[in-house]
């Protein structure tokens, strides 16, 4: 991913958790299940050229897109956490379809390297 010393923090919430982040920080009504706060844009990019940003993670959502099994919940955490470390190295699903395309290629890639599919 052209970052062998990126450092990120990930924080793993519940519903009204994440949906209070969701709210606050992208004005977004009810929960949802991966926030990306990325840290080498916007005003504090300098602060720190290693920090790639903070990946937030909704476990009672991801349990029910996991289809409330183990070894599903597994499988859609890692892929949400794999969507927002991709969201932090500047993939963006929501502008534009080649973009989506390029970052699904992308998520699916590293599913195969980290043994997922």
């Amino acid at each position: 991913m052209d970052c062998p010393e990126g450092e990120l923090s990930i924080l793993v919430v519940d519903d009204p958790g994440i949906e209070d982040l969701n709210r606050e920080y992208l004005g977004r009504v009810g929960p949802t299940n991966v926030i990306a706060f990325p840290m080498q844009e916007g005003a504090f990019a300098t602060i720190s050229p290693t920090l790639l940003g903070d990946v937030v993670i909704s476990a009672d959502t991801a349990y029910c897109e996991g289809g409330q099994t183990e070894a599903g919940y597994r499988l859609r955490f890692t892929e949400l956490l794999i969507h927002g470390i991709l969201h932090l190295l500047g993939y963006d699903h929501e502008a534009d379809p080649v973009e989506a395309r390029r970052m699904e290629e992308k998520s699916e890639e590293l599913l195969r390297l980290v043994g997922t599919l």
